[in-house]
């Protein structure tokens, strides 16, 4: 009965500690809540974005000389067996590390009829780019985010959509001050029955040019096999961080409370040695940026 008790405070105990996602809200941006946008450009379509504003802001922000990091973030796949619902509103990695102290922004896929968001895969790629190249700068003028400490992250086809979506071209490239992918990697592991990830051959040398534009910069790859870290490594051997994060550890059995299965976005919502070190690095990732102005 005693060991019962304590389990049961212990467990009492672990769930205190989870953060909270901060409600959905249908009355446009504002601090300590998500709002779902559509902009202009796609007025009259299902085509959006999610938006959490940090929880000091307010509008006369440009006034006080106030700015703020942002973190923004590509989903996974619909995927039910882990949870994933492939939408926008479903994410929660990068508010692991916001926390209310950064601008959270969850990127869409935009759907190859440009009238919704897409749930599996890319959709059109062009489009998809071209809604982070037009929102990001637009979001940084309009609510104080610092165009300097933007990092792009992902969960699952987000972690690969960093690489794959994050160092399409140069333009959308300099976007970023740091990128962060967990479960999977752009040109790891080859995608078959995927145009764009199969044969391996031609899709890494695809996946290679595209990850030579990280120039530098800083890279966490959280959930590395070693035929990931081997393909990073040959293409940018420095400033790249790994991270192995023990789910097992960190919740328990699954299904659980928080999470169904070890394949999440959730874990940063949960205190622990990793969500520490995720954590700082995103303060590290966005203060050498922030210094280097």
């Amino acid at each position: 009965m005693r060991l019962a008790l304590l389990l049961l405070t212990l467990a009492d105990a672990l769930a205190a500690t989870d953060l909270t996602l901060p409600p959905l809200t249908a009355n446009g941006p504002q601090p300590g809540k998500r709002a779902v946008m559509t902009p202009a450009e796609y007025a009259g379509t299902q085509v959006r974005h999610l938006i959490a504003l940090p929880d000091d802001w307010t509008p006369d922000w440009q006034a006080k000389g106030k700015r703020w990091p942002v973190i923004a973030e590509y989903t996974g796949n619909y995927f039910p067996t882990s949870g994933s619902t492939g939408e926008v509103e479903g994410a929660a990695l990068g508010y692991g590390v916001a926390r209310g102290r950064a601008i959270w922004v969850v990127l869409p896929y935009v759907a190859k009829d440009r009238r919704k968001n897409e749930r599996t895969w890319w959709g059109d790629v062009d489009a998809t780019v071209g809604y982070a190249k037009t929102n990001l700068p637009r979001i940084c003028a309009e609510f104080g985010g610092d165009p300097k400490q933007v990092v792009l992250c992902g969960f699952s086809r987000g972690a690969i959509g960093v690489s794959f979506l994050g160092l399409h071209d140069d333009e959308v490239a300099r976007l970023w001050c740091g990128l962060w992918a967990h479960d999977h990697f752009d040109g790891a592991r080859e995608w078959k029955g995927q145009p764009w990830g199969s044969p391996l051959a031609r899709y890494r040398e695809e996946a290679t040019v595209r990850l030579r534009r990280l120039a530098g910069r800083p890279l966490l790859v959280t959930q590395a096999g070693a035929e990931t870290k081997q393909f990073i490594a040959s293409v940018a051997p420095t400033n790249v961080d790994y991270l192995n994060v023990d789910m097992a550890a960190l919740f328990g059995s699954f299904p659980n409370d928080l999470v169904k299965h070890p394949h999440n976005d959730r874990w940063p919502l949960r205190d622990g040695p990793a969500t520490d070190a995720a954590r700082a690095w995103f303060e590290r990732a966005t203060q050498t940026e922030k210094g280097a102005k």
